[in-house]
């Protein structure tokens, strides 16, 4: 069958990806967007091209088999299928951040790359587990409905920069970067977790996570009997994929004088990661969303090395923290972490699993 799939970001990539390993009798025809804007023209060696070009393309008959996969943002996803309905491309099919997941496992089960949590075997004992979660009083509701499990705990980030109270747990409490959250973004929650859930009393559990308010790791009681079972030192979300490498993330969201001062952090402070940036920034895959759940002491081991090369990075970037709100240090959270953890896999356990986007 030919397939036409909408999107050219990470999301699209992780479908091409998957499908031509998993599904290769499927013909994928090219990448479809809405607007050219900054896309690529080629991706997996692939056209990109606007939907409306596409359909001249395509006869009426070939409209109606084709199947169209919508992997993109869920918030367009209804925009998107109105079009596609418009031009007659009437076999369509939405990627959800579930089924965009399903396939990751699959893939990753199939290829050995990131190994999914669920290929381990279950224990017969779920050990302690506490996630908090980044929640901001400008955060829009959530159109679906989602009950949070009884381990995850939200914190109100940015709350020294409102009055307004949205979370019993505040990241404006104890030692805090709290007013920093406009650059900082999310990051501002696990700073306070590292220095005050991890060291205090708060946070007693034998693992130690954080999330956002709408990135969510998805895990059975039965995946978290698989941590402490097979000794898993780290889980993170499966990785998106960028297209020619990583180095795609920060061209897009960080100016280049920033990201030669992350440099210079680094090699200032971590000089035996500096020696590694490269390798890493020239394979495809990071680690977005700043989500994470790990053994307390390894996460304790992460925000000591994270933290400083943040704030060394602010002193070294121009103009400073107090002139900007770009969330340009949350963009390097992201690459960090990447860093990080492709940098000791072979010293940590690490697995994957599902992160839900919701809407």
């Amino acid at each position: 069958m030919d397939m036409i799939i909408y999107g050219a970001q990470g999301y699209a990539l992780g479908a091409y990806n998957a499908i031509k390993k998993l599904q290769p009798e499927k013909n994928v025809r090219c990448f479809a967007v809405t607007s050219m804007g900054s896309n690529a023209s080629h991706l997996c060696a692939l056209p990109v091209k606007e939907i409306a070009a596409v359909s001249e393309e395509f006869s009426a008959e070939e409209k109606k088999s084709t199947e169209v996969l919508i992997a993109t943002p869920a918030n367009v996803h209804a925009e998107i299928e109105a079009t596609l309905d418009k031009l007659g491309f009437s076999c369509h099919k939405r990627l959800t951040s579930e089924l965009w997941n399903v396939m990751m496992r699959e893939l990753y089960h199939a290829t050995g790359e990131f190994r999914p949590l669920a290929d381990l075997p279950a224990g017969d004992l779920v050990p302690s587990v506490d996630i908090y979660m980044a929640k901001s009083h400008v955060d829009k509701p959530l159109t679906e409905t989602f009950e949070l499990p009884l381990y995850m705990k939200p914190v109100q980030v940015g709350a020294a920069n409102t009055d307004e109270r949205i979370a019993e747990i505040r990241d404006d409490e104890g030692d805090s970067i709290s007013k920093k959250n406009g650059n900082y973004c999310e990051l501002t929650g696990l700073y306070w977790v590292w220095k005050n859930a991890l060291t205090g009393d708060l946070c007693k559990a034998e693992y130690c996570g954080f999330a956002q308010y709408r990135r969510i790791l998805m895990l059975s009681e039965e995946d978290l009997s698989r941590l402490a079972a097979n000794d898993v030192d780290v889980l993170l979300p499966y990785p998106l994929l960028y297209e020619p490498d990583i180095n795609a993330h920060h061209q897009r969201y960080i100016k280049d004088a920033d990201w030669t001062a992350l440099l210079k952090a680094i090699r200032e402070l971590q000089p035996q990661y500096a020696d590694a940036v490269h390798e890493i920034l020239a394979q495809k895959y990071m680690f977005n969303y700043n989500v994470i759940l790990a053994k307390r002491k390894v996460l304790d081991d992460y925000c000591s090395w994270l933290f400083p090369i943040l704030e060394r990075t602010e002193e070294l970037s121009d103009p400073k923290e107090c002139d900007r709100s770009d969330r340009y240090i949350g963009y390097m959270g992201e690459t960090l972490e990447t860093l990080y953890f492709l940098k000791n896999r072979d010293k940590l356990k690490i697995t994957h699993a599902g992160c839900r986007l919701l809407v």
